[in-house]
């Protein structure tokens, strides 16, 4: 929780590229998953928006339901895009993608905006929408006769432009028609992306009914939570987020540990919720292939509990993958399990790591010794994937 650089791509070739539009206020998740995750797996992402330089930032909102009728918005991360939006070479993308957010509306709006929609579609790209983006597709004129989901405030939206409404239930669920896929938001983020790489030429190697734990509480690292677990879910993994004394459906808050501008560490803001899917009772090591401990504030509460320190030493003892991003190595170091490992080293974690026995290796990007994967934050997300990917057997070719 450190300060942190702004975040960057896997330094993998690009096997296909995707242009996202992004722009102030979109949804966070709709815009990170997407590009950590396929940035993780050789897909170039670029981000660019309307009248924005390439670096400038956007800032993010976080949309959730909070106990209101409608859902609340809170302020999300500052997103840099890092591509120049007046100097895009359209051809050179093999599908778009418009997360959702209140951006949309001045999207919806825009000729430039509208003509890349357009171009895509007439192309016969995947076109992928989330959320509310849906109005800057049926602003395009692209989805008459066409089935597709959304928020349900989209629908008379979706109706009037000529598209044939599907309810988004399950909200993890999407639609694909005629190469757009449409879903209700980021709960649909695994499916989402599934089918995105699908469409874009992807075949997923190596074993299959993986199955991944991740170990959180409340004020988990919004990012490094939920980014790693959609992407796996997206490569078919079994994924399944556990608390301590939390059963299956309870949620965790998250948090948004964001480098401000002069601070020397992260702000924190309030997150997404975490929706808990295993019963603490019922988590076993032996049921997965590998362990994920997630930073933020939560392992502070996760060290002190003598039954995850215990699980992820058994993780260790039965060959399994464990990987720690931030202060999730705080759970590996109370574990014993850095002595002689090298291992991260970000601002929060190095006193702990270095007394745990760890050989601490200054780097901006994750370090991996045998099944033992750390990070230091959420912008080496990108990377970490890949090398977690790579450790679970499984690869991505087009």
């Amino acid at each position: 929780m450190g300060s942190v650089e702004a975040p960057q791509p896997a330094a993998a070739a690009p096997a296909r590229s995707v242009l996202m539009i992004c722009g102030d206020y979109m949804e966070d998740y709709e815009a990170a998953v997407p590009f950590y995750a396929l940035s993780a797996l050789a897909v170039r992402v670029h981000c660019a928006s309307p009248g924005k330089p390439s670096g400038a930032p956007c800032p993010t909102a976080i949309h959730d339901f909070l106990g209101f009728e409608l859902y609340t918005e809170l302020p999300g991360h500052n997103f840099p895009i890092n591509a120049d939006f007046e100097a895009l070479d359209l051809d050179a993308y093999d599908a778009l993608i418009i997360p959702g957010g209140r951006f949309t509306e001045f999207l919806s709006d825009h000729a430039g905006a509208l003509a890349a929609v357009s171009h895509f579609a007439a192309a016969g790209k995947p076109i992928m929408a989330t959320c509310h983006s849906q109005m800057v597709l049926a602003a395009a004129g692209v989805i008459q006769g066409t089935r597709c989901t959304a928020f349900p405030s989209m629908k008379p939206v979706v109706e009037l432009a000529g598209g044939v409404w599907s309810d988004p239930e399950p909200i993890s669920s999407c639609v694909v028609d005629r190469g757009i896929i449409s879903a209700i938001g980021w709960p649909a983020h695994a499916e989402l992306l599934g089918r995105l790489l699908r469409l874009m030429g992807a075949v997923v190697s190596g074993p299959r009914g993986l199955a991944v734990l991740f170990l959180c509480g409340d004020f988990v690292d919004d990012y490094e939570m939920n980014v790693p677990f959609r992407a796996l879910g997206a490569l078919g993994c079994r994924v399944e987020a556990a608390c301590p004394g939390k059963e299956k459906g309870q949620t965790c808050a998250a948090a948004v540990f964001d480098p401000e501008r002069a601070a020397q560490v992260c702000s924190e803001k309030r997150g997404h919720n975490v929706v808990v899917t295993a019963s603490w009772g019922e988590v076993r090591a032996e049921d997965y292939d590998a362990v994920v401990v997630p930073g933020g504030r939560s392992p502070e509460l996760l060290v002190g509990n003598p039954q995850v320190v215990s699980l992820v030493s058994e993780a260790v003892e039965k060959g399994k993958v464990v990987a720690a991003i931030g202060h999730g190595q705080l759970v590996l170091a109370a574990a014993g399990l850095l002595k002689g490992k090298k291992c991260a080293g970000g601002h929060g974690m190095k006193v702990a790591a270095r007394l745990a026995g760890g050989v601490v290796v200054e780097s901006a990007g994750p370090v991996a010794d045998g099944k033992l994967l750390t990070a230091s934050g959420w912008p080496a997300l990108a990377q970490f994937i890949s090398d977690l990917v790579g450790l679970l057997g499984l690869g991505v070719s087009f």
